[in-house]
């Protein structure tokens, strides 16, 4: 299974987890399930206005979970595509369970259920260097020689297989690719970026003049005082916030502990009507699976919905924990996260960025952050940095480029200040999932605590 850049399809896969489930099948093993993620993909490199580098990355995990009679669980992995391999693993998460203590909260493995499909382009899984140096011509032909450019191409193909004694057999193929670019000159940078489920989600002429736009509009970036300041957030910096949110508040396993803002309080209506945020990995938005790590089907989540707290994600742990069914979201185990909302998006609202902006009697727009870190938890709070493109409004028009601020805001209040959300969206890749089309958020205040000397 090396080398090559096609999907290896599902009997390959199964082949593996068939070597795993039968070297575990035991005295005194109640359940067995086999999870297999291959990920194939190319990525290139772009630095100082030209490619300079082409990498392929594949690789094939698989994870054995035993469950004895006793509710005892082990776990044990390896990277491999020899069955002899999987069945050593197997064999040695069954002495692994026997060892271990019993853990009753254990929900089972997952029965047989219908996964459904989510969209796949094999043209990008089947993507070349050569189809990657294309979107990088296209990208760079819109970057004059007054600035460099810098940043990556990715393509490639993943597929995720869960087989479990219960009867569950399920395997879910997935495209994706991206695009990022970052334009510098002396004393100022744009950023943009793309993806989707097809390289053809992608414009790289449109993300090209983006990027030289931000740039020169953010030349000479001015000083403003730190503290509480209106804002329009564009899609990548609302991703970042997306991301983060999910993280702290909608997981399964913090809200069951009472560690979440969410805990105890769904149906509260907690930040304005116009927000809706929706965890949907199906989506032709985002690029996650049909499937989750227990082989579980994904379903769509409202997390958020009309301003109102409305669920979190559950695994079938949590969901056991919990009185209800799993929404899909389990991690790989062993899993000491709990169940997280990778694909969290902002529900589109009515007009453009630019409308947005308009709306501004004087504030900050905000391109995309980074050095983004959780403060606190339970309160939503956040802090990080403004970065690549940080602009002055008044009366509706951007004036000016500022420094870069440093930002602590909890998320859930500045969403209770929301005044609008775009209908147009972009992409946005924030660290846990593999990004999504978001809107732009105008949002009422946002504490920014300190400034920077550099733009």
């Amino acid at each position: 299974m090396t080398g090559g850049s096609a999907l290896v399809g599902r009997a390959a896969l199964e082949r593996l987890a068939d070597a795993g489930l039968d070297a575990a099948a035991d005295d005194g093993v109640a359940g067995v399930e086999v999870m297999l993620q291959r990920d194939a993909g190319g990525l290139t490199r772009v630095a100082n206005s030209q490619v300079i580098q082409n990498v392929w990355r594949e690789d094939l995990a698989v994870s054995v979970r035993v469950v004895t009679d006793d509710a005892r669980v082990g776990v044990a992995g390896v990277h491999t595509d020899d069955p002899a391999a999987v069945a050593d693993a197997a064999r040695n998460a069954v002495a692994i369970a026997r060892v271990s203590p019993p853990d009753p909260d254990f929900p089972g493995i997952a029965p047989a259920a219908e996964v459904g499909e989510v969209y796949v382009d094999e043209t990008t899984v089947a993507a070349s260097p050569d189809d990657r140096a294309a979107v990088v011509r296209a990208l760079l032909a819109e970057v004059d020689d007054a600035w460099e450019a810098a940043g990556t191409v990715a393509t490639g193909g993943a597929e995720l297989g869960v087989f479990t004694s219960a009867g569950q057999a399920a395997y879910a193929p997935r495209s994706a690719a991206g695009l990022t670019v970052l334009v510098m000159g002396p004393s100022s940078s744009g950023w943009a970026e793309g993806g989707g489920r097809a390289l053809s989600d992608v414009d790289p002429a449109a993300a090209g003049r983006r990027a030289v736009a931000k740039a020169a509009a953010g030349r000479d970036p001015v000083d403003v005082d730190a503290g509480s300041w209106a804002v329009v957030l564009e899609p990548p910096a609302v991703a970042s916030l997306a991301a983060y949110l999910g993280y702290v508040c909608f997981n399964g396993r913090s809200f069951i502990e009472d560690r979440s803002f969410a805990s105890g309080r769904l149906g509260e209506t907690v930040v304005d009507p116009c927000i809706t945020l929706v965890d949907d990995a199906r989506s032709r938005d985002a690029v996650g699976w049909p499937v989750d790590a227990e082989g579980t089907p994904t379903r769509a989540v409202d997390l958020i919905r009309d301003g109102r707290l409305a669920g979190v994600t559950h695994d079938r742990y949590t969901a056991r924990q919990a009185g209800t069914e799993s929404t899909g979201h389990a991690l790989p185990a062993p899993n000491t996260w709990g169940p997280l909302p990778l694909f969290p998006l902002f529900a589109p609202g009515g007009g453009t960025i630019d409308d947005l902006v308009g709306g501004l009697d004087r504030g900050l727009l905000v391109t995309r952050v980074h050095y983004t870190n959780v403060v606190h938890p339970k309160q939503t709070r956040l802090t990080g940095m403004t970065r690549d493109g940080t602009f002055l409004v008044e009366q509706g028009r951007v004036v000016g480029a500022v420094r870069n601020l440093r930002f602590t805001q909890s998320a859930i209040d500045a969403l209770a200040g929301a005044e609008a959300v775009s209908a147009e969206t972009g992409w946005g890749d924030e660290l846990f999932g593999g990004g999504g089309r978001q809107p732009a958020l105008r949002l009422r205040a946002f504490s920014f605590t300190s400034t920077t000397s550099f733009g």
